[in-house]
């Protein structure tokens, strides 16, 4: 569970955070803990990994307030918010803007550990995400020049013949190239080397 990074606890109130910290802490998760938005920006580090679960109604900084923030900023902290004076107009906006989830004080230990759980989910699922993208980066530098041509055409829909027939080449010359292709890039299908490339930019051949 712990594994989508540290839970950043940001409440007004010293004792909810007190009881909020030893109920996370009991899961197994990292937790760290500030009594305004204020003091949670000044100690955050463009390394930090986790989510937030933030109080709506605070001194300074709000929030709403401190989720914009972080939505122009490089972190990507998911957000859950947990509230004593929530409206539905609020929750609305709040989801709207990328919350995982908005809950009511008091709230029940099984609903705020499913949404802690749910957060932290999306941060591991981001990270894989950009390991595997990496991964595919490095696999394809390793390509010749001729490879990331056929390349180019095998994603843009193209046969082997008119392939061939637009790089000066061979039919079969194609279909070695293209194995290669498929092997350097670890994919067993079309459908995923057209997934994967376009994930990081590589343009199809007009």
């Amino acid at each position: 569970m712990s594994s989508g990074g540290k839970v950043f606890l940001v409440d007004d109130e010293p004792g909810m955070r007190r009881a909020l910290q030893r109920l996370l802490e009991a899961e197994g998760l990292k937790v760290e803990s500030f009594g305004t938005a204020a003091d949670f920006l000044a100690g955050l580090s463009e390394d930090d990994v986790g989510c937030v679960l933030l109080d709506l109604a605070m001194p300074g900084l709000d929030g709403l307030e401190l989720q914009r923030r972080l939505a122009g900023s490089e972190a990507r902290l998911p957000i859950v918010f947990l509230t004593g004076r929530g409206d539905i107009p609020t929750s609305v906006l709040a989801i709207k803007a990328g919350a995982i989830d908005f809950l009511t004080k008091p709230v029940k230990s099984a609903d705020l550990l499913r949404a802690v759980r749910a957060a932290l989910g999306h941060v591991a699922a981001h990270q894989t995400a950009e390991r595997t993208t990496a991964e595919f980066r490095a696999r394809l530098a390793q390509l010749t020049p001729r490879e990331r041509e056929v390349l180019e055409h095998v994603i843009a829909g193209k046969r082997n013949k008119l392939i061939a027939a637009r790089l000066g080449t061979t039919e079969q010359t194609i279909k070695v190239h293209r194995g290669r292709v498929m092997d350097k890039l670890g994919v067993d299908s079309v459908a995923e080397l057209v997934r994967a490339a376009q994930q990081v930019g590589v343009t199809p051949a007009s």
